[in-house]
């Protein structure tokens, strides 16, 4: 199997991946639910870096978009995309590149890698926060408060289960498609 058979491969299971997780949730009185989806796009970056981890978050939003129930709760369509978690959405897209070249710039060093993804992670959640301010007319306090706060320690131990479980998958990946 060639190199980029191999790169469009992993690409394929870890929007795959991301698909299963992200319908995962748990609903909140919050216009955000908790969702399995941040912890899928976490390993995607980890494993697969910048460049081919968004790919597989742009992959995974237009299968979403285009009708496949990939999104929170089984849900799918332009409209769930344009709603109040739509900005978290694109936020995915701006966390895979940022946490990704700190992936690739630092080799997967977990530390370097750790706070990649944290930056990214705060980018997401600016995103998303002023998305939903827009969405549903909230003021962007009221907003962080519903669509953040809840979420700062899950996305935490998400990030840190991505990198010690992401590590060895890493190395692992990395041999095969190099080799």
């Amino acid at each position: 199997m060639n190199t980029k058979t191999k790169e469009i491969t992993f690409i394929g299971l870890m929007t795959a991946l991301i698909c299963i997780a992200g319908p995962l949730s748990l609903p909140l009185p919050t216009p955000v639910p908790i969702s399995l989806g941040f912890l899928a796009i976490y390993f995607a970056v980890y494993i697969l870096g910048m460049k081919r981890s968004a790919i597989s978050c742009v992959v995974y939003l237009t299968l979403g978009i285009v009708g496949l129930p990939v999104f929170t709760g089984f849900t799918s369509g332009p409209a769930k995309f344009l709603g109040p978690t739509g900005g978290y959405m694109i936020g995915y897209i701006f966390l895979a590149l940022i946490g990704g070249f700190f992936v690739d710039k630092w080799n997967g060093n977990v530390a370097a890698s750790f706070v990649g993804m944290m930056i990214g992670t705060a980018v997401c959640y600016m995103f998303g926060t002023a998305w939903l301010a827009f969405q549903a007319n909230m003021s962007f306090s009221t907003a962080l408060a519903a669509g953040v706060m809840p979420f700062i320690l899950g996305d935490f131990i998400k990030l840190i289960i991505s990198l010690l479980i992401g590590s060895q998958v890493r190395v692992r990946v990395r041999n095969f498609v190099l080799s």
